[in-house]
């Protein structure tokens, strides 16, 4: 994966990703993806991504980039801040079963923003 910025429902910049894995502009990183889910380090299944939106797992937008189409509006992007020193990566845990997707819903998610990583 290149190199995204991921926006919440109010347009502020959230995350980014570097290769695979995703980190908070603090540094923090919090999860990774595994074809086109979303897992955080311990193994947990937080989402999937799919036409620019990471969505969680009842299939509500949470987060969006640049490439994002369909889903809700999305608000004016605002400006990404200064990355932060990356921190160390966590081991992964094992990776949870992966529910059945969920159709895809046009509205946004209650877990828009930093609080998607942190369930």
């Amino acid at each position: 994966m290149s190199d995204q910025t991921f926006y919440d429902k109010q347009g502020r910049p959230i995350a980014y990703t570097y290769n695979e894995h995703i980190y908070l502009f603090s540094g923090q990183p919090v999860a990774y993806f595994y074809n086109d889910s979303v897992y955080s380090f311990s193994g947990k299944h937080l989402g999937r991504y799919n036409n620019g939106w990471i969505r969680d797992n009842n299939g509500h937008c949470a987060l969006f980039d640049q490439t994002a189409s369909g889903g809700p509006a999305k608000p004016a992007k605002g400006a990404r801040p200064a990355k932060g020193a990356k921190q160390a990566k966590p081991a992964k845990g094992a990776k949870s079963a992966r529910p059945a997707k969920p159709a895809s819903s046009v509205s946004w998610s209650s877990l828009s923003g930093s609080a998607f990583f942190l369930v």
